[in-house]
Parts: structure tokens; C-alpha cells; sequence
């Protein structure tokens, strides 16, 4: 970098004559240099400053009236003496600072091998090169960074880096990261997280440098989506794009970028819930986080009620967490993804809506067919079928007064009906109509005068210990499979329950109907429950 003798207070200072523009660091704090030259009525040069932290600065760049630079926020910018910014240190240095350390005290030590005492003198190159040139993953991590340092050196020195990140740098631009990954062939993940980085006059002839690129991290960096999609072209094969916490809002449809794209995160971003459409184009999405981005609702509006969407093909994998999703018919809407498989949909509104969130978890499952994992917790067979029965007969009431009836021919429930509930016909062809005296209901209760202390005991499992606990009687069969699948810890297998009583010693009684409750079964206080699997 060229460098310029200024005069300060009469005291010979050095500063890059490219000042402007780059990121510097001071007492902490780092922030983009937007002004050099005098402010009257001071003597000597100030630099001014725009922080990325707004409660460093004091001002919004202008002094006694007159405006020297603009900042984002009003009180962002101050100005400093240049010799109190730290302009940073090239690629290289911060690598041999941050992978050679501790090699100057090996060299020249003795070190004993066998009887004899050998000193280390001339190893010192060797030793450089083999540690330079094995690296295969470079950390930098809040290291100062600014540029690449000498031509060529980057790649002469450790050509075999596949992993690389520099983030909390004092990177300035998008050529400043080119001029250091060009020289890294080999480079396939690149973190670049709380960088400001200003973007490049033509993005798409910096591509070269990031050429075997596929994952890229860019959290924390007050970028928007439309710089985003300006920037894709220097990305050709980016497969994972992670963009937490920027600047992004309304989403605009990706052209003839990004369309590799397997990995996509947007969360902490205060998107604008209409655009989220916008990204439905991408064919190969697979993972995709819009966790704390304000969502309310989705409607993926070129399907039907229980038909399958032709947006987002791939998406296999969504996470909700921390929205403000509120309806049941955001949930009919996911069910359109034809291959959904995961879902996280934590700390919503939704899941509130019934204080027992083992009913609300019934409910997901049942609305969404191809679930295998909701909330991180996997769905077993068994549960699925369990919460489809109990959807069933949760909704059947509203079914009948619909217009449904168990006879097919006579079954034509209204549209409202079917917009709330699109998979209930579905549903009642996989299981049957419930049943009349199913859809009764039930009397409330003082659940202390209900609960039932039972013993669960496995008796083809003599090294299980019996487990005691106390449930309401009116917990239906399905509900009480659910727990004992998480007290057992038995995935995958199907559950054959039955009970004993001591007023009927010897004799032992099925539980063969998951909808029904356990005081259905006269199941009473102290009776023991027979849990067996194959």
C-alpha cells in the first residue's frame, strides 16, 4: 500500500493515501473511515469516522455547521487523531502471527533425542514451510485483517486452504476479499461475518476469485438483499448462503443467480412477509431459516386447499422459530411443500394457543402430512398415527354440522370447512369416520379428584424398573403412548398395553382403543399398566 507523509502538529505522520474508504479500529471499536483533512478551527488532520457502533460517535459528521461527511445514524461519526486508528496488518503477517507462534522459541532450543543432545539451528525454514503449507483451515478472527500484503505471497506460502474465516475484520471492499481469495485455489467456505464491505463496480469480474466457493457466511454485515443479489454474480456455485442479522427487507426474485442455492438463512432480518414468495423460484433449496424475521402468515396461493405447491420443490428443511405466527392456517399452508420433512416452529404465538403443548404438537403432525421432524424432536410412526386419530375425533363434531357424514355419498362438507381442515377427508378415508359416541363431550372434571396413580412395569423386561405416575382418567390411550414412547425411549416400535387390578387378581385386560380414555378401561388408583413391544 502506498504511503503519504503528512504533517501533524508539526510531528512527521504516516497514512494510506487510500484513507478513505478503509476500515480502521480504535479503543476497541472499528468503524469506516469518510473523511481526512482539517476541521476548523483545530490545527493539524483529523480522520472522520463513521462507527459501526452509533453510541461510539457524537455526531452525524458535521462540526460547527459545516457537514464533512454523512453517516446511517445520526449520532454515528466522530472525528480522530490518525495516529489513534489502527489501519490493520496484511493476510500473511496475521497468519504466521496467529499459526507460527511459539516457533522463534523452538528454534534454538536442545531437545534430547535418545543420548544425545541435538540443537535445532537450521530447522527454522523447514518448520515455516511445513506448517504454512499443510494448512487446510485458516481462522482470523478479529485479527485486524485489512489486505492481502505482498503480490503473490498468499499462494506461494499456503496454497492448500479450503477453509477460511475472517470474520470482525478490517476489511473494506469485496476487491480486498478477491485480491486475498484469488490466490486461494482451493478455497470452498468462506466467513466473512461483521465486515462492512463496500460493493464492487462489477461484481461478476471478481467471480474468478471465488470459483470453488459453496459456502459462504456473511451474518452481521448491513448488507441488503439487493446487494445481495448484485454480489451473487462473483458466487457462480454458492450452495450455502447464511445472512443473519442484515440489512435485508423486501426480498426481489433472484435472475440467473443463486440458482444452486441448497442452503439459504435470512433470520433476524425484518423481512416484508409478501416478498418471502420471491425466493420460491430456487429449485434446489433444501434448508431455509426465516427464524425472527416478524412473520405473521404464508399463503402459497397456486395451490388449493390439500394440494401440493409448485413453489419451493426441494425445501426439505424449515425453521419458524421466534415469529408471531398466530393461525392454524399458516400450518394448512406448509402442508403444500411437497417435500417438507423438517420443521421448527418454536416460541410462536401458535404455540400457546392450548396451555398443553403436547395437544398443540398433536395438531402440527396431524396438519402436516410428511412430517418426520417437528421442533427438533423426531416424529415415530406411532405418534403420527396416534395424533391423526385424535384430529379426527377432535374435529368430527364440526365435520358433521359441515355436511359430512360417514357415508361417502352423503359426505360433502362445506368449503369453509375444508379450507380449515384440508386434510380431514384424507384423514377419515386412511382411519374411517369416528364414531358417534366418539364425538361426545365430555363432562369437565376437578382434575384432582381425577388423577390415578398407575405403575407402568415391563414385563418381558426384567431389568427395567417399574415407573409410577399419576394421570388424569380422562387421558385418552394415544396420550398415554406418547409419554411412555419418551419414559422408554423405544423409537420405532409398536406398543401393546394392557392392565392388571388387584380386584381381579389373575386376570389381564387389553388396551386396544387409542381413542378411548383410561377410565373407559375402569382403570383404577394403584392399578398396574403391562407395556410390551416386539
Amino acid at each position: 500500500m502506498r504511503i503519504r507523509e503528512v504533517d501533524q502538529c508539526g510531528m512527521a505522520q504516516q497514512l494510506p493515501e487510500d484513507a478513505v474508504g478503509r476500515r480502521v479500529s480504535c479503543d476497541g471499536e472499528r468503524g469506516t473511515v469518510r473523511y481526512v483533512g482539517t476541521v476548523p478551527p483545530t490545527t493539524g488532520l483529523w480522520l472522520g469516522v463513521e462507527w459501526d457502533n452509533p453510541e461510539r460517535g457524537k455526531h452525524d459528521g458535521s462540526h460547527e455547521g459545516v457537514c464533512y461527511f454523512t453517516c446511517r445514524h445520526p449520532t454515528g461519526g466522530s472525528f480522530v487523531r490518525p495516529k489513534k486508528a489502527n489501519f490493520g496488518m496484511d493476510f500473511l503477517t496475521a497468519v504466521k502471527q496467529r499459526y507460527e507462534l511459539g516457533l522463534d522459541q523452538a528454534i534454538g532450543e536442545e531437545v534430547r533425542i535418545s543420548t544425545k543432545t541435538v540443537k535445532m539451528v537450521g530447522f527454522e525454514s523447514i518448520m515455516e514451510k511445513q506448517r504454512m503449507e499443510n494448512l487446510a483451515e485458516v481462522a482470523l478472527i478479529n485479527c485486524e485483517v485489512s489486505g492481502p500484503g505482498p503480490e503473490n505471497e498468499i499462494k506461494k506460502n499456503i496454497p492448500n486452504v479450503g477453509s477460511l474465516d475472517l470474520s470482525g475484520n478490517l476489511l473494506s471492499s469485496w476487491e480486498v476479499v478477491a485480491a486475498i481469495t484469488e490466490q486461494l485455489e482451493k478455497l470452498q467456505v468462506l466467513y466473512l461475518s461483521h465486515n462492512r464491505l463496500s460493493i464492487a463496480s462489477s461484481p461478476s469480474n471478481l467471480s474468478p476469485a471465488f470459483s470453488n466457493l459453496r459456502v459462504l457466511t456473511l451474518n452481521s454485515c448491513v448488507i441488503s438483499w439487493s446487494q445481495v443479489l448484485c454480489c451473487a454474480t462473483m458466487w457462480p456455485h454458492i450452495e450455502e448462503l447464511f445472512l443473519n442479522d442484515n440489512d435485508i427487507t423486501e426480498l426481489q426474485r433472484p435472475v440467473d443467480v443463486l440458482q444452486g442455492l441448497k442452503v439459504l438463512d435470512l433470520s433476524n432480518n425484518s423481512l416484508v412477509q409478501e416478498s418471502v414468495l420471491q425466493i420460491s423460484n430456487l429449485s434446489r433449496l433444501e434448508i431455509l431459516n426465516l427464524s425472527s424475521t416478524g412473520l405473521t402468515t404464508i399463503h402459497l396461493s397456486d395451490a388449493l386447499p390439500g394440494t401440493k405447491t409448485a413453489m419451493f420443490p426441494a425445501l426439505k428443511i424449515l425453521l419458524l422459530d421466534d415469529n408471531k405466527i398466530s393461525e392454524w392456517g399458516v400450518i394448512n399452508e406448509l402442508d403444500k411443500l411437497s417435500a417438507l420433512v423438517q420443521l421448527s416452529c418454536k416460541r410462536n404465538p401458535l404455540m400457546d394457543l392450548d396451555k398443553n403443548h403436547e395437544t398443540t404438537r398433536q395438531l402440527l403432525i396431524a396438519r402436516i402430512s410428511q412430517l418426520e421432524i417437528l421442533n427438533r424432536s423426531q416424529v415415530l410412526q406411532e405418534e403420527r398415527r396416534g395424533a391423526e386419530l385424535d384430529y379426527c375425533k377432535k374435529f368430527g363434531r364440526a365435520w358433521l354440522q359441515a355436511g359430512g357424514h360417514s357415508d361417502p355419498e352423503k359426505n360433502h362438507p362445506s368449503a369453509e370447512f375444508i379450507a380449515q381442515h384440508p386434510r380431514y377427508l384424507t384423514l377419515i378415508q386412511k382411519y374411517g369416520a369416528p364414531e358417534e359416541d366418539e364425538l361426545k363431550e365430555q363432562k369437565p372434571f376437578a382434575l384432582k379428584d381425577q388423577l390415578l396413580t398407575v405403575t407402568f412395569e415391563c414385563p418381558e423386561e426384567k431389568d427395567r424398573k417399574p415407573i409410577q405416575k399419576k394421570l388424569p382418567g380422562s387421558m385418552v390411550v394415544q396420550k398415554v403412548r406418547g409419554l411412555l414412547y419418551r419414559l422408554l425411549k423405544l423409537p420405532g416400535t409398536e406398543l401393546r398395553l394392557s392392565y392388571t387390578s388387584s380386584k381381579m387378581e389373575g386376570k389381564e385386560i387389553e388396551i386396544d382403543n387409542d381413542l378411548k380414555p383410561l377410565q373407559f378401561y375402569s382403570i383404577e388408583d394403584g392399578d398396574r399398566i403391562l407395556v410390551r413391544w416386539s
